[in-house]
């Protein structure tokens, strides 16, 4: 079963219009059993990071999240969906992510319009399972003002004024900062490359 997670915030509706443009069948989860019935775990997010982390809580999913992504279950996260996957965010310092990842996601310095929203380009600096089946150096939609500082699992990134991880892949856990289902044929793509990975 895919399983997208609806906190209550995410972009859903565009996330599944992407899915069944692909042909593929889902499920829209919001509890413990839906995530652990679940072989491909898809987290949309727009918003705030304090916001999301506490509908997460409220809904008593932080656990299994984590529990789900160690057992290797195949993990998308767009978006505040990746920045989810880090200890915690200048956007709400006091508020705990998912930890699965360490560090802290930033905001974008004052020397630059916030937020970064339109195309931009992806450097892809390492081998890729995410961004496979494109070319070098392609345009994906972002609309967002804190980014993950670039990641030793980053596979590709983007510069605006800092770069930063705009790709990032650790066996079974995938996060992008753009939206895919914003971005045309690349977007599709890359949701596609996602669903045709095996579980760990």
């Amino acid at each position: 079963m895919i399983a997208i997670f609806d906190y209550g915030a995410g972009n859903l509706r565009s996330v599944q219009n992407t899915l069944g443009e692909l042909g593929c069948e889902y499920t829209l989860v919001r509890d413990r059993d839906g995530l652990r019935r679940a072989s491909k775990i898809l987290l949309p997010g727009v918003g705030h990071f304090g916001q999301m982390m506490r509908a997460l809580d409220a809904l008593e999913v932080r656990q299994t999240l984590i529990e789900r992504i160690a057992a290797g279950v195949p993990f998308l996260g767009i978006c505040l969906g990746l920045q989810a996957l880090f200890e915690s965010s200048d956007e709400a310092p006091e508020v705990s992510g998912l930890g699965v990842f360490r560090g802290t996601v930033r905001r974008f310095p004052d020397t630059v319009r916030v937020p970064h929203m339109g195309w931009n380009e992806l450097a892809v600096t390492a081998p890729s399972a995410l961004v496979r089946c494109l070319n070098a150096r392609p345009y994906v939609y972002f609309a967002h003002s804190y980014y993950v500082p670039r990641h030793e699992h980053a596979s590709a990134t983007c510069t605006y004024d800092v770069t930063y991880t705009a790709v990032l892949e650790s066996r079974n856990v995938y996060g992008v900062q753009f939206h895919p289902e914003k971005s045309g044929p690349v977007g599709l793509q890359i949701v596609r490359n996602f669903l045709e990975m095996p579980p760990c």
